[in-house]
């Protein structure tokens, strides 16, 4: 018989409807039950329990909202283990459930929660027994989760009936929520989960699969806030790929214009090509511009700022191209462009070049010589 571990974190994702950005902390929690929001993951739970029902498995399970209610609410007979104080429950009763299901030999842990209850389970128990997250909370940028609740269930339910799944490891990340709400992208890598890789239902942050475009963009925006570095100035360029880095560091973006920023502050806005020569002109400096979709202009369409004597001094090296891998595959192969107003610039800008497409995930791409 399958031996279904389950733990919920009962307070994941409670921050998400009050603008908290997050549930991470005992007095964040307090304060968005304060604001009146509701906990949402028993009832996520109990959607990701649906599909299990009539399969022949024994859940294992912790007290009270950490699993047993939803359990008995999804009708079935769970073996309760552990303790917890109810409606005061932590992070490290969801590592000591994580411990002792293990040591009770369960086949998997499934689990409600978002990035931290995911880190939470990491630390506990590592690649030591396969896991699968029931997206429960406001940050999910980890790679351990289903693409929705009933998808959860629909993977479990394929292993219960012994169907063949690949069982592979997937990254763990979380972001500093104090620094978040203060408008700043924080991500880190915590480790690694092992998790069945239904490539239909489980959520692909690190390898890709079907995007999600905000939560691409929050990768890409997590990839540059980590990398930036300090006491170096970064020309921000123009498009809504660029502006959701802006908007992730809690910046004010020209859309359609070229920022400058140092150190988290923005130095100017919408400047011309002049004002940028001027306020790099002695300062190390990089260069972040996106993809024009569809067409692949990456210089010479909408950043007619940048021009060929800013561009010589950066050099090709301190260029960071930023897109999703659906802008790119809009192309259908067809090479990235630069159109400087140079020929000499342009034929020096030819060749591969790194695109950021995610969290420490990038790809080569061609840039024409033309």
């Amino acid at each position: 018989m399958f031996r279904l571990g389950l733990i919920i974190n009962p307070l994941a994702g409670v921050g998400g409807s009050v603008a908290l950005k997050g549930s991470d902390g005992e007095e964040t929690a307090r304060q968005a039950l304060a604001l009146g929001a509701e906990p949402k993951a028993s009832m996520r739970t109990l959607q990701a329990l649906e599909p299990l029902k009539g399969l022949d498995l024994k859940l294992v399970t912790y007290p009270g909202e950490m699993g047993e209610n939803a359990a008995r609410g999804a009708g079935f007979d769970p073996s309760v283990i552990g303790h917890i104080e109810p409606g005061h429950t932590t992070a490290e009763d969801t590592e000591t459930a994580a411990r002792q299901m293990v040591e009770e030999g369960i086949d998997l842990i499934l689990f409600a929660g978002g990035d931290g209850t995911a880190r939470n389970i990491c630390d506990a128990i590592g690649d030591s027994a396969p896991v699968l997250g029931i997206p429960a909370g406001v940050k999910i940028h980890s790679g351990v989760y289903a693409v929705t609740p009933k998808a959860a269930g629909e993977i479990v339910a394929m292993l219960v009936r012994g169907e063949l799944v690949t069982l592979a490891d997937q990254e763990v990340r979380d972001i500093d929520e104090a620094a978040f709400r203060e408008g700043k992208v924080r991500a880190k890598y915590y480790g690694e989960l092992m998790v069945p890789a239904e490539g239909r239902f489980l959520q692909h942050v690190k390898n890709g699969g079907r995007e999600v475009e905000e939560l691409v963009l929050d990768d890409i925006a997590a990839d540059f806030a980590e990398t930036m570095e300090d006491d170096v100035r970064y020309i921000i360029g123009s498009g809504t790929t660029v502006q959701a880095l802006m908007d992730s560091l809690g910046l004010e973006n020209t859309l359609l214009g070229v920022d400058l920023i140092e150190n988290g502050e923005l130095i100017g806005q919408d400047l011309t090509a002049q004002q940028l020569e001027e306020l790099t002109s002695g300062h190390e400096t990089r260069l972040v511009i996106t993809v024009i979709g569809g067409q692949g202009h990456i210089i010479g369409r909408g950043n007619q700022q940048l021009s060929p004597t800013l561009l010589r001094r950066l050099g090709r090296e301190n260029i960071i191209v930023v897109a999703t891998k659906s802008k790119i595959k809009e192309l259908e192969g067809r090479p990235l462009i630069v159109d400087s107003g140079d020929a000499e610039l342009n034929h020096t800008m030819s060749g591969l070049i790194r695109v950021v497409t995610g969290y420490r995930d990038s790809i080569l791409y061609r840039v024409a010589d033309y």
